[in-house]
């Protein structure tokens, strides 16, 4: 009896399909399979801890991937890859580590009012950057997500970011015709399913 509620309890919340691992390997090949399972594992890992305890693994997850452009990826400026792409290709920019994190938290249940995507400016590279913030209230000071500093510190303690503005995941894929910078070329992709990669929840057979 004890055995059979071990099992139970142990029932993962996350999971996801081998119909869907092995498309992931046919397309992208079996290190992009291991990922995907990877991802699987370690939402599972984080699913009860609280919303910084999930923020910390799933940050650390995705920054092991390397950066890359999206010219030398994708072979064009500007691509906003799903979460299913990053897994697949293996590198990323900074708003595809944006993006995958934003939705794996999302899954994980913590609050997409939270959640906001910022542009910025990073003084150390001189250039545009992207970074997912969290804010615990609207008024808090937010925490920082990053691909360049993989320890998530307040904002106030990012002297090398310069924010210039923030816009929440709905606000983004509600928004096909706002003429928001950089946002409209993306914008236009977003008939496609961005959260591509199917993760399903089970619930705990208790």
């Amino acid at each position: 009896m004890a055995a059979i509620a071990a099992i139970l309890f142990s029932t993962p919340e996350f999971s996801i399909s081998k119909a869907f691992l092995d498309k992931i390997e046919q397309e992208y090949g079996v290190f992009a399979k291991r990922r995907a399972y990877a991802l699987v594992q370690m939402m599972n890992e984080a699913r009860d801890l609280d919303d910084m305890g999930k923020m910390e693994m799933v940050n650390d997850f995705f920054n092991q991937t390397p950066y890359a452009s999206d010219q030398e990826t994708w072979g064009i400026s500007d691509y906003w890859a799903t979460r299913y792409e990053f897994i697949g290709k293996d590198k990323a920019d900074c708003e595809d580590y944006v993006i995958a994190k934003y939705f794996t938290l999302k899954d994980l249940g913590v609050p997409t009012s939270k959640l906001f995507m910022t542009y910025a400016k990073s003084l150390k590279y001189k250039s545009a950057h992207m970074v997912l913030t969290y804010y615990a209230t609207p008024k808090s000071v937010p925490l920082v997500l990053d691909n360049y500093n993989y320890k998530i510190l307040p904002a106030s303690q990012r002297d090398d970011l310069v924010p210039i503005y923030s816009f929440s995941g709905d606000e983004l894929f509600n928004a096909k015709q706002a003429q928001i910078g950089k946002i409209v070329p993306a914008a236009t992709r977003q008939t496609r399913p961005w959260d591509e990669l199917v993760i399903t929840r089970q619930k705990d057979d208790k």
